[in-house]
């Protein structure tokens, strides 16, 4: 867009002003580049320290347009990507952005940075992520305004709603976020997928037509895409250790979340939940639709920083002079030592680690990989070669970083290594809900030989209500007493189990007292 253009759009930059500072010289000389003096204009006496500069309607625009850069490129990239698409599609060019901008504004105006959520801080970097994610669009799958605005819906719930904490700030950044399109996008039927009960999902990935064709598209019911995840299940589990998942509504969305972070380039994804959430098995799960190996740590009593630099050390191989897809699930509770998080820092900034590879084995990946980097048109000089293998690492190496954000470690870890946060996707597991909890006892205790279909009924829905139950007395004690007793996932399986192992020894003990009374001691 033009200039005129872009002093629309943010125009509430129009009442600032840029002041610089000038270090005098020996003698009294003021050196400005030429750069400078052309963005600010020149001082008007070689004493003068400060001078008030041009608004953003002249020279101050350019200032303007480098602090922007990165949104401002996606969008051009958008814009240039609109060009593809149907004449009605790209008219909606405008509109894309004044949705993108008013909803940021909106999200970052009502979710505040606090000392527990130190995590909402929304920047221009999330408004260029929901725009690279527009980009992996096609014509002949969005090819209606309508299911533009549904791609533009789902990328921003991606980027900013997948953040959020607690289920009251999601219902209102999903009332924010549907009287916004609302008003720029065509969708008669948008209050259909943000209903209570049942409601329609909005989820866009690459495996809604299957596993072998990988077009990002909508997913139109959740009985296709249970079908599609019982499938990748069934043939994760033929070639590695078995998962018993059970891929209710929350567990599939949370796979496509994954395998969208990780089919992104240099995409890593921050998974956060209470232990037993699920946060392994599905990042295994999504790995493996996306076709990646994914990759551990084996901790031992004598694992060191030494090591993890081993290890790291393979992955780099692997990813950079194989070009095998991989994803580097890392926990928490494998950070053995802090040093550990200074490298995957580095790796998540950046994609190279300093000093991770001594001179010889750095020589030796240079001359492995000279072949590809004279493939690509470029001069085999060591900075190329490196920067080729480096290259070919970022867009095969995936991290998924799974944390607890119970306690303090996992606030103070963040604050101090903070690519953690800055350069990943957050995907913030939220408590099952009751329905998802119903499901999980249906089908863990389908097998069980019960008198009746109707008491095996009321033993499946008293377990999600004793969890209940337990979770609303939880509120009550920490409110009384001011301690946590944290319930998660893991102890509702725990629940049903226990349920099933007294039921199997009780029964026992029945049989048995009858056998005693029938033939005798």
């Amino acid at each position: 867009p033009g200039q005129d253009s872009l002093m629309r759009i943010y125009g509430t930059f129009l009442q600032v002003r840029a002041v610089c500072g000038v270090r005098l010289q020996p003698g009294g000389a003021v050196l400005v580049q030429q750069s400078c003096s052309r963005t600010y204009g020149r001082p008007n006496s070689g004493n003068v320290l400060w001078q008030r500069v041009g608004d953003f309607q002249t020279a101050g625009c350019r200032c303007l347009m480098q602090l922007h850069l990165l949104p401002l490129r996606a969008f051009c990239a958008v814009q240039g990507h609109l060009q593809k698409f149907k004449e009605d599609i790209q008219e909606l060019g405008t509109k894309i952005l004044q949705a993108a901008l008013a909803l940021h504004e909106r999200v970052s105006s009502t979710f505040r940075k606090t000392a527990v959520n130190f995590h909402y801080e929304f920047t221009v970097r999330h408004l260029a992520n929901v725009f690279q994610g527009l980009l992996m669009s096609t014509p002949e799958v969005v090819n209606t305004p309508a299911k533009w605005g549904k791609l533009w819906l789902h990328e921003s719930e991606r980027v900013y709603a997948d953040r959020l904490v607690s289920l009251q700030d999601l219902e209102t950044y999903n009332k924010s976020a549907v009287t916004i399109a609302k008003k720029y996008f065509p969708i008669n039927d948008i209050d259909d997928y943000y209903k209570k009960k049942d409601s329609r999902p909005l989820i866009f990935c690459h495996f809604s037509r299957g596993l072998t064709d990988k077009t990002y598209d909508e997913v139109l019911d959740y009985q296709h895409m249970y079908r599609v995840l019982t499938e990748a299940l069934l043939e994760y589990n033929e070639t590695n250790a078995v998962m018993d998942l059970v891929l209710f509504e929350d567990a599939m969305k949370h796979v496509a979340r994954i395998s969208r972070i990780c089919s992104s380039p240099g995409g890593h994804a921050l998974l956060v939940g209470v232990g037993g959430s699920g946060k392994q098995s599905l990042a295994r799960l999504a790995a493996f639709i996306c076709g990646y190996a994914t990759v551990t740590i084996v901790i031992s009593g004598n694992y060191s920083l030494s090591n993890f630099r081993e290890d790291l050390q393979k992955m780099y191989k692997r990813a950079g002079l194989k070009g095998e897809g991989l994803m580097f699930l890392f926990t928490d509770s494998q950070i053995v030592d802090e040093r550990m998080l200074v490298y995957v820092n580095d790796l998540l900034a950046s994609g190279e680690i300093p000093d991770l590879f001594a001179q010889e084995d750095r020589d030796e990946i240079i001359n492995a990989i000279r072949g590809e980097t004279k493939a690509l048109g470029l001069v085999d000089t060591p900075e190329n070669c490196w920067a080729t293998f480096i290259g070919k690492v970022k867009a095969n190496l995936h991290v998924a970083f799974t944390a607890s954000p119970v306690g303090e470690a996992f606030r103070v870890r963040s604050q101090r290594f903070l690519a953690t946060i800055n350069s990943t996707v957050i995907d913030w597991f939220q408590p099952w809900p009751e329905v998802s909890l119903l499901s999980v006892a249906r089908k863990f205790l389908d097998d069980l030989e019960l008198e009746s279909d109707a008491v095996r009924n009321a033993v499946v829905e008293f377990m999600p209500f004793s969890f209940a139950a337990v979770n609303k007395t939880s509120k009550a004690f920490f409110e009384a007493e001011r301690r946590y007793n944290y319930t998660t996932p893991k102890t509702f399986l725990e629940l049903i189990k226990l349920y099933k192992s007294v039921l199997t020894k009780k029964r026992k003990e029945s049989q048995e007292a009858i056998d005693r009374l029938e033939n005798g001691l």
